[in-house]
């Protein structure tokens, strides 16, 4: 599990920014936290925060750092080239020493049948990984212990069998990443830790790329298997009844590749009979929450983090509030999954469905600087804390937490 991730000088965060998923010492909702060893985890993240404020590039942060350590391994020895250079982290670029400065992306997580705690990051700049450093920790009465650490200078592999260093410093550059080089040599800490990214799952509501092609994916093994399409139905139908079954063919077109049509069944409002529907005519959320329903799946049964940026897009908010409880109810999250969403929702804070440290807003100031805060370290111009018995969603409307847009009204037709 996740439990915090930082990072600095990434698009509009010229500062450190973090979030934090370990619990504060909130009395509400305590079954939503997750005891591992010392930890006490939270299972979801709700972010918060006006047009152009800065919360979308919070989950691109996210996807950055996920990225680099998927694919760096294919990035050795480009430094010079365009390839690369769109590889690289977009720093904060209205700031001089910024825009040349390098980008940090840091975790803390859980992974492991022992659950260690392990701290991995690396920085970045436009000559490639300046830092590297992974340290790891049995249990919080102990100190990390180094398993590796890079700089320009240092190259220390001493947490690493001493066998397998040489393999990693003959093939080592400035663009890759000891982790990713290391998991694909087979050193075991080092795939833990590629494999913990790996299991990360991105969803872009705002996307219509992403989207188009969301929408052509299916569940695994739905055009074979009766049982997972019933599964499915029993998913779609918790939110629409009208849906009986699934009819699926495979088709073959005139350049004789295979393609699939899928119907859905429905009952007759006036017989026992049923009828059937090209899946397309289906409604906007049901088709949403069809291409959504693999990732989602995927993420809950592996215990992963799934990242979604513009949630509420396309879904009624008791849609969103469903899926949010998928990752707040043990019986459907028994693998300690987590949700870290971006939202303009504000329903979700006023439905008594989270705690004050999983509510987060990102605000941003005059110069362009985003910065990011959670509810539960918010305070009042009187400096006092926020109460859980407050209306969030109104004290958010009327601008007390900050994250709203200032708006000004506008003529076209005046000069």
């Amino acid at each position: 599990m996740l439990l915090q991730f930082r990072f600095q000088n990434f698009l509009s965060f010229k500062d450190e920014a973090i979030i934090d998923m370990t619990a504060t010492k909130g009395t509400e909702f305590k079954d939503h936290i997750v005891h591992l060893g010392q930890d006490r985890i939270l299972p979801v993240a709700a972010i918060y925060g006006a047009n152009a404020s800065g919360k979308s590039n919070i989950l691109a942060a996210f996807h950055y750092m996920n990225r680099y350590v998927r694919d760096s391994l294919n990035y050795g020895g480009k430094s010079e080239s365009d390839e690369y250079e769109m590889r690289l982290a977009t720093p904060f670029l209205l700031h001089s020493e910024s825009a040349s400065g390098v980008s940090l992306f840091e975790v803390y997580f859980n992974a492991g049948q022992d659950n260690m705690t392990y701290n991995y990051g690396f920085t970045i700049d436009k000559t490639g990984v300046r830092e590297e450093w992974l340290n790891k920790q049995k249990s919080n009465r102990e100190e990390m212990r180094c398993v590796f650490y890079r700089d320009d200078e240092t190259l220390d592999l001493s947490g690493i069998e001493e066998e397998r260093r040489d393999n990693l410093k003959v093939s080592l550059n400035r663009e890759t990443l000891i982790v990713s080089l290391g998991a694909t040599l087979k050193i075991e800490i080092l795939e833990t830790v590629k494999n913990w990214f790996a299991a990360q799952r991105f969803v872009d509501f705002g996307d219509s790329g992403e989207n188009f092609i969301r929408s052509h994916m299916m569940p695994k093994n739905f055009v074979n298997e009766i049982a997972v399409q019933q599964k499915t139905v029993k998913f779609l139908s918790s939110f629409d009844r009208g849906i009986q079954n699934f009819v699926v063919q495979k088709v073959d077109n005139e350049e004789k590749r295979s393609s699939v049509k899928i119907q859905t069944v429905h009952r007759m409002m006036d017989s026992s009979e049923t009828t059937t529907f090209p899946f397309g005519v289906e409604s906007t959320g049901t088709l949403e929450m069809f291409s959504l329903y693999p990732t989602l799946y995927s993420a809950l049964a592996s215990g992963s983090v799934m990242i979604i940026d513009e949630i509420h897009a396309h879904l009624h908010p008791l849609l969103v509030r469903s899926i949010i409880g998928m990752f707040l109810d043990r019986e459907t999250n028994p693998n300690h999954a987590q949700l870290i969403f971006a939202t303009h929702d504000a329903w979700q804070l006023n439905s008594g469905l989270l705690r004050r440290d999983e509510i987060w807003f990102v605000d941003k100031d005059e110069n362009g600087c985003s910065s990011v805060y959670s509810l539960a370290e918010f305070e009042d111009e009187d400096g006092e804390k926020i109460r859980k018995d407050e209306n969030y969603m109104k004290n958010y409307l009327v601008g007390k937490y900050g994250g709203i847009p200032e708006l000004k009204p506008f003529n076209f037709f005046k000069e």
